[in-house]
């Protein structure tokens, strides 16, 4: 069982609060370090303001040397689809082949409003995620000194030199995720490394896992070769005092956070985490560590949960 930290630096953090906790992280031994792609918080006013998530991982790139790193997810409306296959193949170089690519088609249209970024509707964002794959995954497998030209439903790539060339190969692992009955799935079949669901309930993974296995298979793909994720809160304590002082910190309800995501002393999560495996296959999970100052329960997380986990 994979666990990753994942983190919402638009609700108020520096590059140096997600610089901190990326080399915790990798210090502990957790897989990958992933932050969200907004850029306006959600119920609060994210004080000093939005870091742009692939300027912050180019320098985490830098700055760490093992640990994964990504988003969940980069949506395709905040950056035409040729800049941002330039942009995550530079990132993949400068860490050495360590990134991986999530992209969704984006929901929050108060953060478009907030800086001027056009929001069309969910069919047209759906075709312009499609678009961004084909051309992204397009780009990274033309061989270098050939062209790459595409035309799709709202964007065209006219003999494109499809440079730089990212260091993994063919291309850096593709996140896509979503609750979508329909495109969502196909989409993933086609062109993902990994399905994310981010804060859902186990009956709720339990179909749309079902849905892009289906998917897989009229694809005439096995369903195996694609990695089952899921993204939930994290509030863990080893007493109750301090899941209740941690759960205050984030201004949840500690019932809420044990009901709907992994909250509990170490024991309690593991068990969580075991049921969640056991009745969705997820193999991969993604803990939202909300409060990115408290390193200490990142560091809990990977002494008493990890160990357990075999």
């Amino acid at each position: 069982m994979d666990l990753r930290i994942f983190t919402e630096p638009q609700q108020g953090a520096t590059y140096d609060d997600q610089l901190r906790l990326a080399r915790t992280a990798e210090d502990c031994g957790f897989s990958a370090f992933f932050r969200s792609d907004h850029f306006l918080a959600m119920g609060q006013e994210g004080l000093p303001g939005p870091t742009d998530a692939w300027l912050t991982l180019g320098g985490l790139a830098r700055e760490t040397s093992t640990i994964r790193l990504g988003t969940l997810v980069t949506s395709v409306t905040f950056r035409h689809p040729g800049v941002l296959a330039i942009t995550a193949a530079q990132v993949d170089q400068m860490s050495g082949g360590r990134v991986e690519f999530g992209v969704g088609a984006g929901w929050f249209k108060a953060e478009h409003s907030a800086y001027g970024l056009p929001f069309p509707s969910v069919r047209e964002r759906f075709d312009l995620l499609e678009d961004t794959l084909e051309i992204a995954t397009g780009m990274w497998r033309t061989p270098v000194g050939e062209r790459f030209s595409y035309e799709g439903r709202t964007v065209t790539i006219e003999d494109s030199p499809a440079l730089p060339k990212p260091t993994q190969q063919p291309h850096p692992p593709i996140i896509i995720g979503g609750h979508g009955k329909r495109r969502t799935p196909a989409l993933a079949a086609t062109f993902a490394d990994e399905f994310n669901l981010a804060f859902p309930t186990i009956e709720d993974t339990i179909a749309q896992f079902a849905r892009v296995d289906e998917a897989c298979r009229t694809i005439g793909r096995d369903p195996s070769e694609l990695v089952h994720s899921v993204a939930l809160v994290a509030c863990v304590g080893r007493d109750e005092a301090e899941l209740r002082r941690r759960a205050d910190a984030i201004g949840r309800d500690v019932g809420a956070l044990r009901s709907q995501g992994l909250a509990g002393t170490p024991d309690e999560v593991v068990d969580c985490l075991g049921q969640w495996h056991e009745r969705t296959g997820a193999t991969r999970f993604y803990l939202q560590m909300l409060d990115m100052g408290d390193l200490a329960h990142t560091e809990l997380v990977a002494a008493e949960v990890i160990p357990q986990l075999g």
